[in-house]
Order: C-alpha cells, then sequence, then structure tokens
C-alpha cells in the first residue's frame, strides 16, 4: 500500500543500468505527527483562537513586574539562602547515594541479574516521581520546611546522577578491572581503583550540572510548604503583588546565573 502511494524513484547509472532508490520515510513520519498532533488537540480542548486573542496578558503581567520592588530586597536573603542551602545539601548528598545504587545497577559490576534489574527499577521509579510530589510526600512524613525540600532534591539528584552513573559504568574499559580481579582484589576494590577513576570526571560535571538545575527546582517548591524562595513567589502571586514576585525573580536569575558560571567554570576543567 505505502509502495504504491509513494513508489520509490528509479536511478540510472553510468553503465546504463538503473536501480530503485531507497524510499523516503518523510511522508508516514509527516502524517503520523499530523494525526498525533490532531488528536493532542481535540483531548486537551486546545483552543487557538483564546491563545491569540490572550497572550499579550502574559506581557501585562510582566509589565508589573517592572520595576520591581527593591525595598522587599531584605526579606529575600534568607529564603534565598534556604533555597541554595537545599539545592546544595541535596545535590551533594543525592550525588553520593548515587554512586553504590550505580554500581548495583551496573550489569558488569554485579552478576545478580536480580539486583541489577531491581536497582534499575528503582531509579525508573524515582526519575517518574515528579519533585513536586516527592516534596509534597515529604511534607506529610517531615512536616513543613526546608528538610522536606532538602529530600525531594535528594531524591531527584539520586534518580538523576545515578541513570547517568551506571550507564557510563557499563560502557568503561574493563582491562584494568580484570587485571586487578585476577590478582585477588575484591570486586569492590577493583571498581574503585580501576573503574571509578575513569568515570569520575563525569560523574562530577554531571552533578554540577544536576546542582544548577536543583537551585531553580527548589524554588517553586515553596508551593508544597518545602520551603524556600518559593514561599515567597506563591505568596506574591496569591497577592497580586507583582512588583515583590519581580524582585523575588531578578534575585533567583543572578543567583542561578552565578551558580551556572561557577559551575560551567569548574565543569571545563573536568573535560
Amino acid at each position: 500500500m505505502y509502495d504504491k502511494i509513494f513508489p520509490p524513484k528509479k536511478l540510472a547509472l553510468a553503465n546504463g543500468k538503473s536501480i530503485l532508490e531507497k524510499r523516503s520515510r518523510t511522508p508516514i513520519i509527516l502524517i503520523v505527527v499530523f494525526i498525533a498532533t490532531w488528536l493532542s488537540v481535540h483531548f486537551t480542548n486546545f483552543e487557538l483562537d483564546i491563545l491569540i486573542r490572550r497572550w499579550t496578558e502574559f506581557f501585562v503581567i510582566i509589565g508589573e513586574m517592572i520595576p520591581p520592588k527593591w525595598e522587599y530586597l531584605p526579606y529575600i536573603w534568607r529564603p534565598l539562602m534556604d533555597t541554595i542551602k537545599m539545592s546544595l545539601l541535596g545535590s551533594i548528598f543525592g550525588a553520593f547515594a548515587a554512586i553504590p545504587l550505580a554500581f548495583l545497577a551496573a550489569s558488569n559490576m554485579v552478576k545478580n541479574r536480580v539486583i541489577v534489574i531491581l536497582s534499575k527499577v528503582f531509579l525508573s521509579i524515582l526519575r517518574t516521581l515528579p519533585t513536586l510530589v516527592s516534596a509534597l510526600i515529604a511534607t506529610f512524613i517531615f512536616g513543613l520546611g526546608t528538610l522536606a525540600g532538602t529530600v525531594a532534591i535528594f531524591l531527584f539528584t539520586l534518580a538523576y546522577v545515578g541513570k547517568l552513573l551506571y550507564e557510563q559504568i557499563e560502557n568503561v574499559d574493563m582491562g584494568a578491572f580484570e587485571a586487578m580481579e585476577s590478582i585477588g582484589m575484591t570486586r569492590i576494590h577493583a571498581f574503585r581503583h580501576a573503574v571509578f577513576p575513569q568515570v569520575l570526571p563525569n560523574f562530577l560535571s554531571t552533578s554540577l550540572f544536576c546542582f544548577e538545575g536543583n537551585v531553580r527546582y527548589a524554588a517553586i517548591l515553596g508551593y508544597v510548604g518545602a520551603g524556600g524562595i518559593g514561599l515567597l513567589l506563591n505568596e506574591g502571586l496569591g497577592w497580586r503583588d507583582y512588583a515583590s514576585v519581580g524582585m523575588v525573580l531578578f534575585m533567583l536569575a543572578i543567583t542561578v546565573f552565578l551558580i551556572e558560571n561557577v559551575s560551567e567554570h569548574f565543569r571545563k576543567k573536568l573535560m
């Protein structure tokens, strides 16, 4: 059926022979994309006319944020520091906890397939759990405050770094590891001396990159009571105090910019 609708073209060669050109899959891909788009619009009740009529409202709110309320600055420092502390602690603990879990999930390190599969499934479950949901669960367990936010960031970092780390471990050169095992080293000691040094630069780079993102994620955890600058954002938006929200976003943007530049500097040193 596909061949009849989109027949392959014949190409003439210099020797007088002809061959069939490989059929392009572009038409069928475009059809599938069109159908998927139509179904998405239908099931989500997307209304383009509302988007066209009201998109300017977004800039109205931004206009009310400018200029920001500078006198609100003293109230921002402590929540901002709480956000940075949540991100830092959650990232550090999560990155270190990801090392043993990645070891258990690496099929070339652990020969027990049950342990490998369970470790990978555990990481997959953590990755599918949104940070806001884990923060909400943490607030029920640990109460309102920055501890819940730190736990949520810890779980996200554990899943993110653990997934990338075990994939890196599975692709390392196993020659040195096998040599160390042959002289009597345990698998853990051989991993520490032969495998981990190979993945260490990527591990540190991934952890730094995750920390950058965690600062932004931590900013919205206040919506579920996990502390930090998100509480101020939620309060300002609730009271329609957009000038204060603009001040919070301005300080958050500067903080994220500085952290990203410092992190990028160190990541380049690790490459």
